[in-house]
């Protein structure tokens, strides 16, 4: 009896207990209501178009009308010579990204954060942040006209005596001009997040320092740093996510045919196998397995993360 009194006297408290942190948060929750409707319009409703990947779709009869094709167009896609070049060229060009992309906001930030004039690390925040807001279609009209066969760049060239070339239809140079205009592009908006940390880190630690007699470069080096290292495995570990996308809006609207073998990649082949061949089936069951293996990558680094860095370093 007395415990089942205790039981509902706890329910009781527990209840005004929700419904004041509910009103606490309201502000916060109906903030969220537009996040969450874009995320189940866009992302959980579409889920249902999977089951194209294991049916011969017909337009005619519909996603569930069509027949069942079961791994059928799994199949085609592990005989299909021109996909492990697609993936190739992905797996590289995301690579390059990460290895010389990834570390530039870092060193933006450590750099930027040790500039005492307010003023002018405002300009200069503020000017590196614009390129994430410019869209690639204007971008690469921009990267057309510089490295075109009058552009600045080929007016260097020749000023030192060489033949000025279409680098954008060189397959020699055109990751290069991906991984740049990248790194160009995004850099700015991606070191917001390490600007953030480095102003939380306790200022009476770059005082000892300073006591200790250590300069700007150590500070850097055995201080901001080391205090990075949570935020830098989790941007790590998110950006491993995207290992298999290599960035359609740029490639989309910089590359050409003479540049397929070292720029097309599984983004861009799905958007042609499926809104220009029409073959809807084959186009998705190439983009689910391009989420399987994002999934499958981005959980074995975090397990690489949590057994080089500790729990505390990883997501989950």
């Amino acid at each position: 009896m007395n415990e089942t009194v205790a039981t509902v006297g706890t329910k009781r408290t527990l209840k005004p207990e929700k419904n004041r942190k509910f009103k606490q948060y309201r502000v916060l929750l109906i903030m969220m209501i537009p996040a969450i409707v874009y995320y189940i319009v866009f992302h959980y409703l579409p889920m249902f178009g999977v089951l194209l990947a294991f049916k011969d779709f017909k337009i005619t009869q519909g996603i569930l009308g069509s027949p069942w094709a079961g791994l059928h167009h799994f199949e085609k896609i592990i005989h299909d010579s021109y996909f492990y070049t697609v993936l190739k060229n992905t797996v590289v060009i995301s690579l390059y990204k990460l290895v010389f992309g990834f570390p530039v906001p870092i060193v933006f930030a450590l750099l930027l954060s040790e500039i005492s004039n307010m003023k002018f690390k405002k300009v200069v925040q503020t000017v590196s942040y614009l390129p994430h807001f410019i869209s690639w279609v204007v971008l690469a009209g921009i990267f057309f006209t510089i490295f075109s066969l009058d552009g600045p760049v080929n007016a260097i060239v020749k000023l030192f005596g060489g033949d000025p070339m279409l680098f954008l239809a060189d397959d020699r140079y055109f990751r290069t001009i991906l991984v740049v205009t990248s790194i160009f592009q995004g850099f700015g908006w991606g070191s917001i997040i390490y600007f953030a940390a480095i102003s939380s880190i306790d200022p009476q630690l770059y005082e000892a320092a300073v006591i200790d007699g250590a300069g700007r470069f150590k500070r850097m080096i055995y201080i901001s740093i080391p205090m990075l290292v949570p935020i830098i495995a989790i941007m790590l570990i998110l950006s491993m996510s995207g290992i298999l996308d290599a960035g359609f809006d740029q490639i989309f609207n910089m590359y050409n045919a003479k540049v397929y073998n070292v720029s097309d990649i599984i983004d861009t082949y799905v958007y042609r196998k499926g809104l220009i061949e029409l073959n809807y089936s084959y186009a998705t069951a190439v983009g689910l397995f391009k989420s399987v293996v994002a999934l499958i990558l981005i959980i074995a680094v975090n397990r690489i993360v949590k057994w080089i860095g500790g729990k505390e370093h990883a997501i989950w």
